[in-house]
């Protein structure tokens, strides 16, 4: 009879172990419990960037707040936009990809010991598996040497694309058009001016913007080619107020993309940390980052998450849809009339879109030059991944179990370290609030092998 039940796991054990090996199983079997989102951070904006060959669809959301007369946006850009180049989308789907792409909180909870220390026994005896442009009329060039390339309304938004000749004159030009620009630009314009860049000015028509209904400004996209992928954010840092954070997402083919003009580093990640974390993790996530930025002499860019849009494991929140990528310029993907954009085939599913998210905490005088990008061939997963890892507590009576309960107080105070070095924390606040939370540093007593018979633990006293 035990032979046959023997048999019986091992047949269980091995089909089990065949469904593993094909996809059958999730990867790291605990669950999602908490994300580090961009809402964590004040002064947060976010940018989407498509980008295949020359083609661009750059994606701009903002935490603009006050009075909307008062909102202007300037960004260089490389060519004269025509109005079917400009666009103007929904908060939902940069939220949604912000949800994909955020580092994330996992919860697991240590099994029986004994019956993980029956299942080793089994599995050791089981052979080992095999491996397995719209110009008439609208140019008009002014004393300044200011030329409105094209003017439009696009939804709730006044655009004009501008070119000058000097700064001086396009600084004045804006200042006297009810723009406020802040002490410098006129030095970082003219780098701009030097290069033969555009101008993409955007105010609120308060007229379109109230019929909306909606409280808050939706984001803008532009669509052109450039043999440059950029992002321009110096004009950004003129008037900001201490540093600015930015997440950039991109959408591409090949691969993970990175920073050239400044050092992509990946941020600690597959770190177990103390269970109480489980309620300060936004306190935990923004004081680690703060951390690594300091680390990096707050000259870097972290990556935050690269993955095939296809899939998650665990997921923060599932994969863009077609429609949605769609919308952020991916073009490839199934949905909507591909004429004109490329030669009809066969598209591709969401799975051939490799998403890279980015976050920079930058200033002046960290960040002088506009972030420049390039797109590697690495489609190799990451993400930012912190571990709660709950100790068994039942009552379990083996000696794989005394040994485990054992080894816990070495375990805890090795995630009480990797705390402490993570976020700067004190190690005895983080002790104190470890043995509060259930984990204790002291040493389990061991009580005679004799004591567990004929209920002799029961009678002491």
């Amino acid at each position: 009879m035990q032979r046959s039940l023997k048999k019986s796991l091992f047949a269980a054990v091995s089909a089990i172990a065949a469904a593993s090996l094909t996809g059958g199983a999730v990867a790291f079997c605990g669950f999602y419990v908490a994300k580090a989102d961009t809402k964590l951070f004040n002064k947060a904006s976010k940018v989407a960037i498509m980008r295949d060959d020359d083609r661009t669809v750059i994606t701009m959301a903002n935490d603009f707040q006050g009075d909307l007369a008062e909102f202007a946006m300037v960004i260089p850009v490389p060519v004269v936009l025509e109005e079917g180049q400009i666009h103007v989308t929904e908060n939902a789907i940069l939220d949604h990809l912000d949800a994909y792409t955020s580092p994330r909180l996992v919860e697991y909870f240590d099994d029986d010991p004994c019956v993980m220390y029956e299942r080793r026994e089994l599995m050791s005896a089981m052979p080992m598996a095999g491996a397995i442009e719209e110009d008439g009329g609208i140019r008009k060039k002014d004393s300044l040497g200011v030329t409105i390339e094209a003017q439009y309304t696009v939804g709730e938004y006044d655009i004009l694309i501008l070119s000058a000749e000097e700064s001086d004159g396009l600084s004045t030009w804006l200042k006297q058009n009810g723009y406020k620009l802040p002490d410098g630009a006129e030095a970082t314009l003219a780098s701009y001016i030097k290069q033969d860049t555009k101008f993409f000015v955007a105010k609120v028509n308060l007229e379109e913007q109230a019929q909306t209904n909606l409280k808050y400004l939706r984001p803008l996209q532009i669509a052109f080619e450039s043999p440059k992928f950029m992002l321009p954010i110096r004009l950004g840092t003129l008037n900001a107020d201490g540093k600015q954070e930015l997440f950039v997402f991109t959408l591409t083919r090949k691969g993970r993309v990175e920073t050239t003009n400044y050092r992509t580093v990946k941020l600690p990640s597959n770190m177990t940390v103390p269970v109480y974390v489980k309620n300060e993790f936004g306190d935990f996530y923004k004081t680690m980052f703060e951390q690594q930025v300091e680390k990096e002499n707050e000259r870097a860019v972290f990556l935050e998450y690269a993955w095939d849009m296809s899939w998650c494991d665990p997921c923060a929140a599932d994969p863009l849809s077609s429609d949605e990528l769609r919308e952020l310029g991916v073009y490839w993907t199934g949905g909507g009339d591909q004429s004109g954009i490329m030669p009809r085939r066969p598209a591709p599913q969401a799975q051939d879109v490799f998403v890279t998210r980015l976050h920079v905490s930058y200033d002046a005088a960290h960040f002088p030059e506009d972030l420049m990008f390039k797109e590697t061939g690495d489609r190799s997963n990451f993400q930012g991944r912190y571990v709660l890892q709950h100790p068994y507590k039942g009552d379990a009576q083996c000696d794989a179990a005394e040994s485990y309960r054992a080894e816990l107080p070495k375990r805890f105070e090795t995630e009480a370290q990797t705390l402490a070095n993570l976020t700067g924390w004190d190690i005895d606040d983080i002790r104190n609030k470890m043995n509060d939370a259930g984990q204790s540093f002291e040493e389990p007593k061991n009580d005679s092998w004799w004591k567990r018979l004929w209920g002799n633990d029961d009678k002491e006293g």
